[in-house]
């Protein structure tokens, strides 16, 4: 018994794993191939390599899905966790885990209602932080100079923008040209708000004073872009008030919500961004009228009121008669004032007359120079007299001045010979005369210490009576710092103060 078990059991074919895995590949990709799944977005996630991974569910059953990056990238639509959607793929294995699962290359909403679920929860997630409220809201210019328009440059929707602002009021127009449908849609609409925000006041290409993200009329889907959380966000931190006129007036996206102001449609949108140009001309026309009337109506009340005031004045001789008379008494009394001042002066002239003879000046100029002149010579002997003191007192110190100058000059000749004496006695040229030998490197500095020199050093001896140059060695058999054997120095010899056997006190 036990020997028939065991050869049915060795007569059975064996697979490896990876044989098992391959042909379950192959079956599950030979039987469905590409096929339509529809079901709600599960767990999903999104690593940093940019692939999309996520379960697709209903009451029943959980199919593995993956996105790769390049196909995801061109989705016009993104799946997000609890949205039912119908996938696009190719059903295959995963041997690493033992799983099937669909490579996804195209995911789409499963219809209007999963897209208006997703629409609304969105917005209240906008809501909550606050990108929608009213405080936010900025004013929009009343009149304009630039207006920059977020929209596509081939469609009819800035044709109508442009023709009704010239109908309204001619004004400056920039284009940021982006595509409204599509993948890529979301991010050029994100971008071009971005764009015109960062546009410096002063440069090349003017900052528009009022924004319009505008796109013509389409099902949920050809609006999607506008309900992107990017588009929505780069729309509420614009810092330009921004119009938004997207699709018809029964269309609504949460871009609508984000801008400053909503129009029902593009050309709404230019109604709302300039007045009408003929309006205001006959408004300022109005006014002006108004104000000539008010100015003539003015002039006329203050007239009146002038004319009743200076009745009551008096009149200009009034005014001036009183000031006329006394004018005319006071020159009456200057005259008679003058005449007596005269007659004054007269006589006291008339008795000072006689004293003022051209001998009496002449004696009086001749008093004057007698006092300059013996002012002037008291002066001068006083200055000589000062002058001979001076002198007089200089003579003794000068007579004790030369004997001192001359005993301090042989104080200091004695010093400084008994200095070079001492100097001669100590100096380092009695020591090589008892037959030592000054070292002195490359630069003629002395050499101190044998570890301040290295193998190959270029020295210089100086004896007694002359100077050698020699190389340093460090040879296994002499000592560190030996000297290997003398040469005629390499270097040019260094000056010095004087030659040893020349006779004089030379200094080191």
């Amino acid at each position: 018994m036990n020997e028939t078990s065991s050869t049915e059991t060795s007569n059975a074919h064996e697979f490896t794993v990876s044989q098992i895995s391959k042909a379950v590949k192959s079956s599950v990709e030979e039987q469905f191939g590409h096929v339509r799944v529809r079901g709600e977005v599960g767990r999903l996630s999104r690593p940093g390599s940019g692939h999309i991974y996520f379960d697709l569910k209903d009451d029943k059953a959980v199919l593995a899905a993956v996105a790769w990056k390049g196909v995801a990238s061109r989705w016009r639509f993104q799946p997000e966790q609890g949205l039912e959607v119908i996938v696009t793929g190719k059903l295959t294995t995963f041997p690493g885990q033992s799983k099937y699962q669909i490579i996804v290359e195209n995911v789409e909403p499963a219809g209007v209602g999963a897209l208006m679920a997703l629409l609304e929860e969105r917005r209240k997630k906008l809501t909550a932080e606050g990108l929608f409220d009213e405080d936010k809201k900025q004013s929009l210019p009343f009149l304009p100079m630039v207006i920059g328009v977020v929209t596509s440059p081939s469609g009819a929707v800035i044709r109508d923008i442009l023709h009704r602002l010239e109908e309204r009021f001619p004004t400056h127009v920039i284009v940021w040209p982006v595509r409204v449908q599509g993948p890529s849609s979301a991010k050029e609409v994100a971008a071009a708000v971005e764009g015109f925000n960062m546009l410096p006041p002063d440069g090349n290409i003017a900052r528009p004073d009022l924004i319009i993200v505008a796109r013509g009329g389409g099902s949920i889907e050809d609006l999607w872009s506008f309900n992107e959380e990017e588009v929505v966000r780069a729309i509420s931190e614009s810092s330009i008030p921004l119009i938004s006129a997207i699709g018809h007036e029964t269309d609504m996206s949460l871009a609508d919500f984000a801008a400053d102001k909503r129009a029902p449609t593009p050309t709404a949108a230019a109604e709302i961004a300039v007045p009408v140009r003929a309006e205001l001309i006959g408004y300022i026309n109005d006014l002006n009228s108004r104000k000539y009337t008010g100015t003539l109506r003015n002039i006329s009340s203050l007239r009146d009121r002038l004319r009743a005031v200076s009745a009551g004045l008096p009149g200009a001789d009034d005014l001036v008669a009183q000031a006329r008379q006394r004018l005319d008494l006071a020159s009456t009394k200057l005259s008679a004032a003058l005449n007596v001042s005269r007659q004054a002066k007269a006589l006291g002239l008339a008795r000072v007359a006689p004293r003022l003879s051209s001998r009496v000046l002449k004696n009086l100029l001749e008093e004057h120079k007698s006092r300059v002149l013996a002012a002037s010579q008291r002066s001068g002997v006083a200055l000589s007299n000062r002058t001979q003191n001076s002198r007089l007192q200089m003579v003794p110190v000068a007579n004790r001045l030369e004997p001192a100058m001359a005993l301090k000059i042989r104080e200091k000749r004695r010093e400084l010979k008994a200095s070079f004496q001492l100097l001669n006695s100590l100096g380092y040229r009695n020591v090589l005369e008892r037959g030592f030998v000054l070292v002195m490197d490359k630069n003629q500095q002395v050499v101190k210490r044998a570890k301040n020199l290295s193998a190959g050093d270029n020295v210089t001896l100086r004896f007694a009576d002359s100077e050698r140059g020699a190389i340093i060695d460090n040879g296994d058999d002499t000592p560190a710092g030996s000297v290997k054997k003398i040469k005629k120095p390499p270097v040019t010899p260094q000056k010095t103060h004087g030659k040893p056997d020349d006779g004089q006190t030379s200094l080191f």
